[in-house]
């Protein structure tokens, strides 16, 4: 891309050179860093990076900056969990920062079973029911239940239609973080069982989590169990995330009394913040 040597928000570029239609004395006034750094600030991110940045030098400079990142981070509140550990792309970090969200849709059975798909539905049926106790979110009031047959369920997150682009996951391959919360009755034993893998563009496996089934004993403190997995280094290709849960009851007994899932969730995150 040729560079412009237009003058610009008021201002020229500092390696800007005359054109041959410009006379030679008009004066060109290139902006100090720290204020041009201020206006990037307050301009939107992807203007900084896919326009500002292709100006000039000294604009590319400014946008590439790591401090420039760093401040954008802090003015926009995303803080390192451990300030010992410092990124290595500022830039990157601001960016998985602040598209990071939970891409499991209806993660605590607030709407029914909208966004999952059933895939075994075992002795009498999924359940959803208010939470027997107390979550260490407060925002969890409900969650599915199984029953004394399998059940499991399932959802397949699409990458692309949730704003990460295959060359972006191709060339930055950032850590994917998933996670699950599940418990059991006082009084009946539960299996729980969780599979999540990352798929390519055919939906063929490139890389598994399938961890034992956990067993929780009959008359046990009926406390959540949090199960966590973070995929990283998987290689280039992974364009979909499945991700399936379930489990049952132990003593085969008519009802509800099977595990209780809840809260899940599938995360594209910074590696220094997982």
């Amino acid at each position: 891309m040729k560079r412009r040597h237009s003058v610009m928000m008021g201002t020229a570029c500092s390696d800007s050179s005359p054109s041959p239609n410009q006379s030679s004395s008009e004066p060109v006034i290139p902006l100090q860093l720290d204020i041009l750094e201020e206006i990037f600030l307050n301009l939107p991110p992807q203007h900084v990076v896919c326009v500002c940045r292709l100006v000039c030098r000294q604009w590319k400079d400014v946008a590439d900056s790591e401090s420039f990142w760093r401040e954008r981070c802090r003015r926009e509140g995303y803080q390192l969990r451990d300030p010992s550990k410092v990124p290595s792309n500022w830039r990157l970090f601001y960016f998985l920062s602040k598209k990071r969200r939970n891409l499991i849709k209806n993660p605590r059975a607030e709407d029914e079973f909208q966004g999952w798909r059933i895939l075994k539905n075992g002795g009498n049926k999924w359940k959803i029911e208010g939470s027997m106790v107390k979550h260490s979110n407060p925002a969890v009031q409900k969650n599915f239940v199984t029953s004394y047959g399998w059940c499991t369920k399932e959802q397949v997150i699409n990458l692309k239609d949730e704003g990460y682009c295959p060359s972006f996951m191709d060339e930055f391959q950032p850590h994917i973080r998933i996670s699950d919360w599940y418990g059991a009755r006082s009084d009946c034993g539960s299996i729980y069982i969780i599979s999540v893998q990352l798929l390519d563009h055919k939906k063929n496996v490139l890389q598994n989590f399938s961890p034992e089934p956990a067993t929780i004993p009959q008359w046990n403190d009926q406390q959540w169990h949090q199960m966590v997995h973070v995929f990283k280094d998987y290689g280039p290709g992974v364009r979909y995330v499945r991700f399936t849960h379930g489990g049952k009851d132990t003593q085969f007994w008519a009802g509800w009394y099977g595990i209780r899932v809840t809260e899940s969730c599938v995360e594209v995150c910074p590696a220094l913040d997982n």
